[in-house]
């Protein structure tokens, strides 16, 4: 068997520690090194060694991250970006000419709202909004007009909803459409929507698979070869691309991913059970309760329910209140880090949606889910819904 059919058939925890990760061959280094040199020495003019002329163009360190990320993933190519925005707009760039619309779902993180409605609608850019987990309404919103671009998240940020994402592919495709899954809170560890169908999945690697909070980063991985081509060709055109620090500190995070996101979930799961239980909750967000109505479909898709758990309160006082009380839970933008965070979005991340169909209700509290002792988070939460 050879070494390219061995790596294939290996499982998603193995990929992970492996991929793009051969020891050095010149000093029998386990971890290879970072490599910082901004260009190349040349065999004589155009003589490339190994493909390499100048950073910007390509770097052996981001080489490795993304051989990495398109494996975890099950893609043909990745490419990795200096945050997920720049690979959101290198994409769109790629995908989309004026005139073209974006059919993108109802709850998505503020900035794709903001780099769609702000930045790119002025170019041109058409833009609708539609509830993605209804595939009846993204029909009717196909028959309506067409799209050239179905954007999704699941679990979306912050309400949680569950998409289709077979369901969803089937329709773009017959639609003539391109579907774009945001995979970022599930991440590979626990979704594979290229294998469902998607031709794109867009990722801030700032979150789950940094996984420390202490690297901004982006990636696109994508099947179709032409479409790879004109992505690539844009990340080196427009330099938005990771630094070779930042591609090293993400691919080491990769490397713990799976364990990482079995412990997120476990208290995801433990900490949506407890303020489901508790009165002074009004609602709780989480796809592996039994309650929330994309429960089976999660199930089905995703192989555990990840770490982000979003809850209501009496309203938006309250909330706030509730924000600002916690001790052990961090109030911070992002998400997916070792501590756990928690956020208000109608004044935080999704504060660029305020007054739209995407604004997200001001009774809503986003908990992001830390590999911490469960019995000191619950025990801060208790004390922080003690203080409303």
């Amino acid at each position: 068997m050879s070494e390219e059919t061995a790596s294939a058939a290996r499982r998603f925890e193995s990929l992970a520690v492996h991929a793009g990760q051969a020891f050095d061959p010149t000093t029998g280094a386990v971890i290879p090194p970072v490599h910082f040199s901004t260009t190349y020495a040349q065999d004589g003019i155009g003589g490339l060694r190994g493909g390499y002329e100048y950073g910007r163009s390509g770097n052996p360190t981001r080489s490795a991250l993304e051989t990495q990320l398109a494996a975890i993933e099950g893609g043909a190519h990745a490419l990795s970006f200096a945050s997920g925005l720049a690979a959101e707009d290198a994409l769109l760039r790629a995908l989309l000419q004026p005139g073209d619309e974006v059919l993108l779902s109802n709850d998505v993180y503020g900035g794709t709202y903001r780099l769609l409605a702000r930045v790119l609608a002025p170019w041109g850019i058409g833009l609708r909004i539609v509830d993605m987990s209804d595939l009846e309404a993204v029909r009717a919103a196909l028959e309506e007009r067409p799209a050239k671009v179905l954007w999704v998240e699941t679990p979306s940020n912050p309400l949680l909803r569950i998409t289709d994402i077979a369901g969803l592919a089937d329709l773009g495709h017959a639609a003539g459409a391109v579907v774009v899954v945001d995979n970022t809170f599930a991440s590979p560890a626990l979704q594979q929507p290229l294998s469902l169908g998607a031709d794109v999945v867009v990722h801030s690697t700032t979150k789950y698979l940094g996984g420390h909070s202490d690297v901004v980063g982006g990636a696109l991985v994508i099947n179709d070869d032409a479409l790879a081509e004109q992505a690539k060709f844009l990340q080196f055109a427009a330099g938005a691309v990771s630094g070779p620090m930042d591609a090293w500190l993400t691919t080491r995070g990769v490397k713990t991913l799976a364990v990482r996101m079995q412990r997120h979930s476990e208290n995801g799961g433990a900490i949506a059970s407890f303020l489901e239980s508790d009165e002074r909750v009004a609602r709780v967000y989480y796809p592996g309760l039994e309650s929330h109505p994309g429960h089976e479909l999660a199930a089905r898709q995703m192989s555990g329910f990840g770490g982000i758990v979003s809850l209501a309160l009496a309203d938006g006082v309250a909330a706030r209140k509730f924000a600002e009380s916690t001790r052990l839970f961090t109030l911070a933008e992002s998400l997916g880090g070792v501590e756990s965070l928690l956020n208000y979005p109608d004044a935080m991340t999704h504060a660029s949606v305020r007054g739209t169909e995407l604004a997200v209700p001001e009774e809503v509290v986003r908990l992001s889910v830390g590999i911490e002792n469960i019995d000191d988070l619950i025990a801060d939460l208790d004390q922080a819904l003690a203080a409303v």
